[in-house]
């Protein structure tokens, strides 16, 4: 069984409700594995800057920062492994800039060479990224 079959099956398990979960991730090896996979061609995250990699159109998508909701291990395992799943439809040039005319992610399949571990590694090095931030309610009770 390939390495990608071996992957896909575990991430099958993980999201169908069961007892089975993934091993923890390293940050560090996250990190590492974000630059060798040279995912820093299109995306720039903390202070991993973003080298330029001559793609026509540039594609520059900052991860992390503040979001309006968690950006749950499951969510950031699907941007990796299926781009395409959700894509951002609310800024069209943006949309332009990370998809194809058909809708398709830009972003290359990494599955086939990708390892579980560098994928949870990842994952534990981009969720801390985030930080969830309210929109701010016009009840002034909630903001003293």
């Amino acid at each position: 069984m390939s390495r990608y079959a071996i992957g896909m099956s575990l991430v099958l398990l993980a999201g169908c409700g069961s007892e089975f979960a993934l091993p923890e991730g390293d940050v560090q090896r996250g990190r590492e594995a974000f630059v060798a996979l040279h995912c820093n061609s299109c995306h720039s995250v903390g202070d991993v800057e973003r080298v330029d990699a001559g793609h026509s159109p540039a594609i520059d998508k900052k991860l992390g920062g503040a979001v309006t909701r968690v950006k749950s291990y499951e969510d950031l395992v699907t941007s990796i492994i299926n781009p395409s799943h959700r894509l951002s439809l609310s800024y069209p040039e943006e949309r332009s800039e990370i998809a194809y005319a058909d809708g398709r992610s830009r972003m290359p399949n990494y599955n086939i060479v990708m390892t579980v571990q560098q994928l949870v590694d990842l994952v534990a090095f981009l969720q801390p990224e985030y930080q969830v931030r309210l929109p701010r309610s016009d009840y002034p009770i909630y903001y003293p």
